[in-house]
């Protein structure tokens, strides 16, 4: 019985690592964005993670892509968070709107 509790808590202590361990490296971390941390090709990818909850995914995708291929830069998440990017933040339509989703 007492073989069976060690290793019940020994496991406990084990998953307990395990998930802090992926929980830190899920965090936002500022120097992985900005102007230039990304290369052209990662565009597609970061576009479609971008795009990934908006029921305009097509338009989304055209406009991230651009806007990625000049700033080599798309922000974290979904939504949001453009202050990271600031060429993708700044980058206006002729009627003063955001270009980039």
């Amino acid at each position: 019985m007492a073989k069976l509790i060690t290793c019940l808590l020994f496991l406990t202590i084990l998953f307990s690592f395990i998930f802090l361990t992926m929980s830190k490296e899920a965090e936002y971390h500022p120097e992985k964005y900005g102007s230039g941390s990304l290369k052209s090709f990662q565009c597609g990818g970061e576009c479609t993670r971008r795009c990934s909850n908006t029921k305009y995914h097509k338009p989304c995708m055209f406009f991230c892509q651009k806007c990625c291929a000049k700033c080599l830069c798309v922000p974290p998440g979904t939504y949001g968070n453009k202050q990271v990017c600031p060429c993708y933040n700044n980058w206006k339509t002729q009627q003063g709107g955001p270009k980039c989703p």
